[in-house]
Parts: C-alpha cells; structure tokens; sequence
C-alpha cells in the first residue's frame, strides 16, 4: 500500500487567491480524501446590519464581495421592500436587470480569464481581462463606479441611464460580444483545455441536486434550476431561459459560464430595448414594520438568498444571507477524490469560488 501524504491546498495559492483551505490526502497522485477548512475571513457582517439602521445597510451589504457587490445590495433592498411591502417603479426594474447583468458579465469574464491563467495561457489571460475593462468602463459610465456600483436604493435605484448613455451601451455591448465570442470558441477547442477538463471533477445531476449545488455549477450537470426563472425585477419580460450542460464535468461548468456572458449581453441589450420611461425610485414612508421577508436572486455563482426581519424601528431585528458558494463547497468531497493531484487546482477554480461571499 502507498504511503499517505497530508498537502495543505491554501489559504494562500497561487492559483487561488481566496482564503479557503482544502487538507488534501493522496496516494502517489491519487486524491483520498478532502477536509475543507473556512472561517479565515469571517467579519460579522449579519450582526453589523442589526447595529445600523436599515439604510445604511445597503452600504455594508454591498461589501460582503466585490464582485458580487451589485446584486447583493439589490437583494438587500428587495427584501427591505418586502417588508412594507412596496412595489417601485417599472423603470426601476429595468435598470436593477441592467445594472445586475452587468455585474454577471464582469464576474464570468474575470473567471474566464483566471481559467485561462490557471491553464497557463498569459495572453488569453490579458484578452479576457481586456475585454472586462471595457464592461467596467460601462459601468462607470452609467453607475460612477467601475466594481462597486452602489445603484440600489430601498425604493428603486439612484442612477439612470440616460438617451446617450443608452447608445453609447449599446455599441460597446455589441463589441463585447463579438471579442468575447471569438475567444470563448478558442478557449471551448483548446486540445489542452479539453484534455485538463472533460471528465474532470465529474459531479452528477443526482449527486449536484442531493449537496444542494447552486447556479452554473449545479446547472453544468444538468439541472435546469435558476432564480431568474421567477420572473422578478424585468427577467419576466425579457424570455429568459437558463444555459444547461449535462455533463457534469469541468468542461461543462465552464461551457455554462461562457455561454452565460453571451446570454447576459442579449439580456443587457434587450432590457435597454425596452426600458419604459418613468420615475426611478419611490420613497419609503415610515420604518420597516413588524414584518419578516425573504428574497432569492441569480448571483454569478448562483442563489442567494435574503432573510430579514423588522420589528417597527428603524434597525432590522434579523438579516441572513447564505451565499452560492456556501451550497457548492461540499460537492468538493465528491469531486476531488480519485483525481490526479494535479487536477485540483482546475476542479477547485471550476466552481468559481467567493470565499469573501462565503465568510461575511
């Protein structure tokens, strides 16, 4: 029998730069067992929103992740306006849709060009990120800011997009769905892309459903599950329909995360297509009452998921928040053993961990 080795795989690596660490146990270089270990970035976020009074909370929430920052501080504030309830401007929707795709755009190209990286690939790296530069110049154009956008407000949002601002995202969306189509089918038929891929880190549809997988990891084996599907903000009236794989494998989970930047140009272009005109936010009255509220959303990385409660002040007696990556740890212990040591790093990378997410 071979002798049993005990490698630590982070908190700090270079492929990884996310606090997580995974005590890996192998044989030669087989894979055994894996044993996560979380909690290096733990910062008491849901106990802070308690301590301040619900506006300043969209702040705070906004911070859990950089990358995610957009969509939590929309989620943040739905589930606010759940409690009154309130209903806010159709125009407003719109522009949560457009301000959130916006977000998922930068999010998967970031992860395409670490993918990229992982493999080794420094200039296709350097594409993919430059392509990112210019999804984050649109959002400096129509929010002020080029990661945090800070767009949400309890009520609808603070920043429109105006005529010109509409046509000048319009042009850019169009080239960067051309630049990034082009590279995308290079990366999909790279000989070493698929040879360090397919079959990798294979988790299949029973076994993504009984972890409770979220997002583009869980629809990569074939589940067609995904918050958008409900129809909230402006999703309902743009036909959306979530990217599915069935292979389950690496391969597939990065197939699902291209094909998504596409779709999320298409939802951008269609939602700026048919934006109605109005008032883009309305002003809550009061405090929010004596109420509990949950809310789902479609992060980059899958589901989250906003719980909170008032009790008729201006502090929320309650918030919780669980994260995508939370869900899609665990399928780690399936995925990783019998793999080549070599292996991990991709397979890890593959489920496109936000450990910033995770801890709070």
């Amino acid at each position: 029998m071979a002798p049993r080795t005990i490698a630590p795989f982070g908190p700090q690596h270079p492929v990884l730069p996310e606090p997580i660490q995974l005590k890996i146990t192998y044989e030669d270089e087989k894979v055994v067992e894996v044993v996560p270990a979380i909690g290096y970035g733990h910062r008491g976020i849901e106990k802070a929103c308690e301590l301040n009074d619900y506006p300043k909370n969209i702040h705070l929430c906004e911070r859990i992740c950089g990358i995610c920052s957009c969509i939590h501080g929309i989620s943040y504030c739905e589930v606010v306006e759940r409690l009154w309830p309130m209903e806010i401007p159709p125009r407003a929707k719109y522009l949560r849709t457009i301000f959130s795709e916006m977000s998922r755009t930068h999010s998967h190209l970031l992860w395409l060009g670490l993918l990229a990286d992982a493999f080794g690939f420094e200039s296709m790296f350097m594409q993919f990120w430059r392509i990112r530069e210019k999804i984050l110049d649109l959002m400096e154009l129509t929010a002020g800011h080029r990661v945090t956008q800070s767009v949400s407000i309890v009520g609808g949002v603070r920043r429109d997009i105006n005529e010109e601002q509409k046509k000048i995202c319009e042009k850019v969306l169009m080239e960067i769905k051309k630049e990034a189509g082009d590279l995308i089918n290079v990366l999909a038929t790279d000989y070493t892309v698929k040879a360090r891929t397919v079959g990798k880190g294979v988790l299949t549809k029973e076994q993504a459903i009984q972890l409770g997988c979220a997002g583009p990891h869980l629809r990569a084996s074939g589940v067609k599950e995904d918050c958008r599907m409900q129809g909230y903000q402006a999703y309902g009236e743009l036909g959306f329909e979530p990217i599915v794989e069935t292979d389950g494998d690496s391969y597939a989970r990065a197939l699902v995360r291209a094909r998504e930047t596409l779709q999320a140009i298409d939802l951008q272009l269609e939602a700026l297509s048919k934006m109605p005109e109005g008032e883009i936010s309305v002003r809550p009255k009061g405090n929010p009452p004596a109420n509990e509220a949950v809310f789902r959303a479609e992060q980059p990385r899958g589901e989250v998921f906003y719980y909170a409660k008032g009790n008729g002040t201006r502090n929320l007696e309650r918030l919780r928040v669980r994260t995508p990556t939370y869900a899609n740890i665990p399928s780690l212990l399936v995925m990783l053993p019998g793999c080549e040591l070599a292996d991990v790093p991709i397979i890890v990378l593959s489920i496109d961990p936000c450990i910033s997410c995770t801890e709070r």
